[in-house]
């Protein structure tokens, strides 16, 4: 479990340097990223599948995954997304006109569950060059 923890930290490591996040963003996504994953016990070749944009085999723990890391860096709450802190956050980041296209596809979907949600909104702005 140990090894999973540190793997899935190096996954949002990974993520964070490359949205060029300052060390205090990169160590809170380290955080949350242990967090998330020790709680849905997701496995490393899950974790390595989302790190590479893979979601073909996603099953509830790594939809459930999802979900908790966005509730933690606060751009979902309850299965909603919160447009107005992903903007804020990774506007400066990422850019405000590729935040607000990724918006405009994303922000809308809906799944069956909350995680199912947390999940597609997701690997809808991975797919849209807009990681969250």
């Amino acid at each position: 479990m140990k090894f999973l923890i540190v793997l899935v930290a190096c996954v949002a490591l990974t993520v964070a340097h490359e949205l060029q996040l300052t060390d205090e963003q990169k160590a809170k996504a380290k955080a949350n990223g242990a967090a998330c994953a020790e709680q849905e016990g997701i496995t490393k070749e899950q974790a390595h599948a989302l790190r590479q944009g893979n979601f073909d085999n996603a099953d509830a723990k790594v939809k459930c995954f999802a979900n908790c890391f966005l509730e933690k860096t606060g751009f979902m709450a309850d299965g909603q997304i919160k447009s107005d802190v992903v903007l804020e956050k990774l506007g400066p980041i990422v850019g405000v006109d590729k935040v607000k296209a990724a918006q405009e596809k994303c922000d809308s979907l809906k799944g069956a569950d909350k995680c199912d949600t947390a999940f597609q909104v997701y690997q809808c702005y991975y797919k849209n060059h807009a990681e969250i």
